[in-house]
């Protein structure tokens, strides 16, 4: 027998139908991102929290001065995996977001971060040699005698790239590429997902990570200013019918818990007249190695 032509509308109607199929499949698949959630708490607390603990826990034998440490093979590794999951989570999101300004972010993010690689390498170096980090960079006893006076301009530039254009770098388009991510987290109020309970026993471990992030790394005004840009996201998509889904309650509370966090930490420092004289202003958030080194490495 003769095969029948199809037409373009029966060939049109076959296409819409396999479309709406995969469009059913994928609503299926779970919105939690479990795996990417994990990946990233444990490569935080492992690459970025515990680089500055390995580096003073393995024996400097191992690591000569003049050499990378170990903290700056965590450093590195750290720098390679997490624009990876960065892009991974921005992938996974439910609506299309900006491509040039991910990818800009993603650069930057990189660049800061390898910045930051360097400065920080040094800086720990300068620890082992006596360096303190309550006090600033001319006050400390191993640079305020240095010879040329000369020298201590260029570790003061040294401190500028750790800890402010470094920072930048690495914060600011980090939190930019998570609240863009954050953006397409919402779904209509019918179709609402709580969060499973890998979520709430991951909030934990993850927002005590970002407590160190903001204060170590000194961005709470950055930390601040995107919960707010959260927050406004969030009551103007329920004016519309939208409430976050899974994944947008997860970043959404680990904001809220950091913040908290952080406001403990500034309430139990907030007489110390050491840390007042390093960090003054009305934004207050000392740092916890800053801490660290005032208090608790002579007494070992």
């Amino acid at each position: 027998m003769r095969r029948r032509p199809v037409s373009v509308g029966q060939k049109y109607a076959s296409e819409n139908r396999s479309g709406l199929e995969k469009t059913e499949s994928d609503k299926v698949k779970p919105q939690f991102h479990c795996d990417l959630w994990i990946y990233f708490t444990i490569q935080n607390w492992i690459l970025d929290f515990g680089r500055p603990i390995v580096m003073i826990i393995l024996p400097l034998e191992w690591f000569p001065l003049n050499k990378p440490s170990a903290g700056d093979y965590f450093h590195m590794a750290y720098n390679v995996i997490t624009p990876f999951l960065l892009l991974k989570l921005i992938e996974r999101s439910p609506t299309a977001l900006p491509r040039s300004a991910v990818y800009i972010s993603i650069i930057t993010f990189v660049m800061g971060a390898s910045i930051h690689l360097v400065g920080d390498s040094i800086n720990h170096r300068l620890i082992l040699s006596g360096y303190q980090l309550h006090l600033s960079v001319r006050e400390n006893p191993i640079i305020k005698d240095l010879k040329p006076a000369s020298l201590i301009d260029s570790f003061e530039l040294l401190y500028y790239y750790d800890e402010h254009l470094g920072h930048l770098m690495w914060y600011i388009p980090f939190f930019i590429i998570l609240f863009l991510y954050f953006t397409g987290c919402f779904t209509h109020v019918k179709e609402q997902k709580q969060m499973p309970l890998t979520g709430w026993i991951l909030l934990g471990p993850s927002a005590l990570y970002y407590w160190y992030l903001v204060t170590e790394g000194q961005i709470f005004i950055l930390y601040v200013f995107t919960f707010f840009a959260m927050a406004a996201t969030v009551i103007q998509q329920r004016q519309k019918g939208f409430v976050l889904d899974s994944n947008g309650v997860f970043l959404f509370y680990n904001f809220i818990l950091t913040l908290g966090l952080v406001g403990v930490w500034v309430a139990y420092l907030w007489n110390d007249e050491v840390l007042r004289k390093k960090y003054p202003g009305v934004i207050y958030v000392p740092e916890p190695w800053s801490f660290y080194t005032l208090y608790i490495k002579d007494s070992h």
